[in-house]
């Protein structure tokens, strides 16, 4: 009896060869653990917008205790049914100096049109903490709201004085050793200043030579020769006074606007809008759902703001069909806009009114200004 065949080649299972694959794989997927574990709690220095509440400037608010208030109030207001919307756009960030977003949060938003990632730098200046940013944002809130309350009530005929007072003086600064604080600044090179943007304007339009600026102090008129500091900021040139001012105004009529919890300047065009509405006969509207965003000073000019894409896709989630961008950021919205929304820019309060006025009576919409074909 033979056991075994010598012309019978015996070949051995392939053990070790599964058996190397098998530590690849293991090695494989533990570096992929500990990559994705990384990704997961690696800090980063980046934030992400996104869309954040929308609220209509003719529509209601929630007090702090819950309740349900008008969100622009004015005495013997215009009872006109509205049936079309003003909103105002807002932005929210995620993450801040002490929680960052993840790896894995930052690429999720990456690939989101509607979310942008960016420096926290940006939008958390080094040294300012959340509390400390929001302070800011607060402040800047009342005084948007100011200025559009004075911007609409000018926009409808109403005399409203304003006072514009230097609050700080830089050490170093142009205006050190000229003006003081509390000075109220009342002409620059002779012509009548009424905003705080107006004496911006002035002093650029100077480009870097001397300015004289007329003054207030104790009530008794002055003039300093002040020669303004040029700064880049941006990629741009900007000519300095050096003071820190602040503007205040005595409003003809008791504009009240109610809205907790949103800071920042870039809603003061639609309170405008929405103050003008309120105080005049008819629909201004047209039963259109409009959009907008933009700072707005005391004479009626409209600024640009941050994260306007974010704020076009919070608009077409809210139902609106047009929108109002500040011609500033046209550059940011063309190639951005989302389906469903049409875009006019603006530069002034008085464009706005056009738009709206254009649109409610059905004249040539393709007669305004957009981002896509100019300004």
């Amino acid at each position: 009896m033979t056991l075994f065949d010598e012309n019978v080649a015996v070949v051995p299972a392939p053990r070790e060869r599964w058996r190397r694959r098998s530590v690849v794989g293991v090695w494989a997927l533990t570096v992929a653990s500990l990559v994705l574990l990384t990704l997961t709690f690696l800090p980063s220095a980046y934030v992400i917008q996104q869309p954040g509440p929308v609220f209509d400037t003719l529509g209601t608010s929630k007090t702090a205790d819950g309740q349900d208030v008008p969100l622009i109030s004015v005495p013997d207001e215009d009872d006109t049914p509205t049936t079309g919307r003003l909103d105002l756009l807002t932005v929210q960030v995620s993450g801040n100096r002490e929680r960052t977003p993840s790896w894995l949060e930052l690429a999720g938003a990456w690939f989101d049109r509607s979310r942008a990632v960016v420096p926290i730098d940006r939008i958390f200046p080094a040294g300012q903490s959340t509390e400390q940013r929001n302070t800011e944002n607060a402040a800047l809130m009342t005084d948007s709201q100011n200025e559009a309350s004075a911007a609409a009530l000018r926009e409808l005929g109403y005399d409203v004085p304003a006072e514009i007072t230097v609050m700080t003086i830089d050490d170093d600064g142009a205006s050190a050793g000229r003006l003081q604080q509390n000075d109220v600044i009342t002409s620059v090179d002779g012509t009548a200043v009424t905003s705080v943007e107006g004496i911006r304007s002035k002093v650029q339009d100077a480009a870097g030579g001397p300015v004289a600026v007329g003054f207030e102090r104790d009530g008794i008129p002055g003039s300093a020769q002040v020669t303004p500091r040029e700064t880049t900021a941006d990629g741009q040139t900007q000519y300095l006074l050096g003071v820190g001012l602040g503007i205040s105004f005595d409003l003809p009529v008791d504009v009240t606007i109610q809205l907790n919890d949103v800071g920042g300047p870039s809603a003061g065009m639609m309170f405008a809008l929405g103050i003008i509405d309120k105080m005049s006969p008819g629909d201004l509207t047209g039963g259109v759902h409009y959009a907008g965003t933009g700072t707005i000073d005391a004479d009626g000019n409209v600024g640009p703001i941050g994260g306007i894409r974010q704020k076009l896709y919070g608009a077409v989630d809210a139902g609106a069909t047009m929108f109002l961008a500040p011609e500033a950021n046209c550059n940011e919205v063309v190639g951005h806009v989302p389906d469903g929304l049409r875009v006019f820019s603006t530069s002034t309060l008085e464009q706005s009114l056009t738009v709206l006025e254009t649109v409610r009576d059905g004249g040539d919409l393709d007669a305004l200004p957009t981002c896509g074909s100019g300004s």
